[in-house]
């Protein structure tokens, strides 16, 4: 796949219908404000059902449109441009593999957030999904694919695994950079949410799990890469363990001072350990909810 495939390839004006200018101003802006979201409402209202993403291992698939949307649907209008100024600004924050710029453009960002909370769907910054979880930042979640993506394999990626997979959208940027995607998550509401946020595209390479993150997959590994989505004080040993050897594995470390972690498995009993940045995620906490 080469930074050009795009597997979500309509533009974000013809899946959101424009206000209707019989709307108020105030309306308008109090549609900023989040409210309580229904993870069905979230992805029934913005795609149509037969809306469908072709399959990654189809290297021949075409083109493919969404459906319109429901005629109901009312959302702030977003634009091409939008999204493209964002994609933007992450290239000028030093995000440079052109796979995941182009993944992160392909990808509509207003579908995996609250209705009332798609004007910002754009800006880069995290927002609040519910359970005192947020999606994260664009910039964030490009810069670790980068970072996970540049291994000594040359960038390729069998099988990725994602802790904390929250409304679905790192899965669905993974899902164009990576052959197979699994995604952890431990909040069974957030888990459902992501189901049917991702249910509507049909992304075929996306296997969703719910669990405890913390314990990883390891009927699934070993992992080329895996994402952690959460902070904790340190990297589980388990997920340290289901890693292939050359494989990265990204991840917020710290409580109140938070950096992002890059570590390669080198041996079968070695690792090696790199601070990146800073970083701000929520807390990585085990069991399931």
């Amino acid at each position: 796949m080469t930074g050009k495939d795009k597997r979500f390839p309509l533009s974000l004006s013809s899946v959101v219908e424009k206000p209707s200018r019989s709307r108020s101003s105030g309306t308008a802006q109090a549609m900023k404000v989040a409210t309580p979201q229904t993870a069905t409402q979230n992805a029934a209202q913005n795609v149509a059902r037969e809306s469908r993403l072709p399959d990654p291992s189809n290297k021949s698939a075409g083109r493919t449109a969404y459906a319109p949307p429901s005629a109901q649907r009312q959302t702030p209008l977003v634009s091409d441009a939008i999204r493209l100024a964002m994609v933007a600004r992450v290239a000028k924050q030093g995000v440079n593999d052109a796979k995941v710029l182009a993944s992160l453009e392909a990808v509509p960002r207003h579908l995996f957030v609250e209705p009332a909370l798609a004007s910002q769907a754009y800006i880069d910054a995290s927002l609040p999904i519910g359970h005192h979880q947020t999606i994260s930042q664009p910039y964030i979640v490009a810069r670790m694919i980068e970072v996970m993506r540049a291994n000594a394999n040359g960038g390729v990626l069998n099988k990725v695994l994602e802790i904390g997979t929250g409304c679905g959208y790192q899965a669905a940027v993974l899902s164009l950079v990576a052959k197979e995607v699994y995604s952890i998550e431990r909040i069974k509401p957030l888990h459902e949410l992501a189901k049917a946020n991702l249910r509507p595209l049909r992304i075929a390479n996306i296997r969703l799990q719910y669990g405890d993150g913390m314990l990883g997959l390891p009927q699934a590994a070993p992992f080329d890469g895996i994402i952690l989505a959460a902070a904790g004080m340190e990297v589980p040993q388990t997920l340290l363990e289901q890693m292939s050897i050359g494989g990265r594995l990204v991840a917020p470390v710290g409580a109140r001072h938070q950096v992002l972690q890059l570590i390669e498995r080198t041996g079968k009993f070695e690792w090696t350990n790199t601070t990146l940045e800073d970083c701000h995620f929520v807390p990585l906490r085990p069991g399931v909810v």
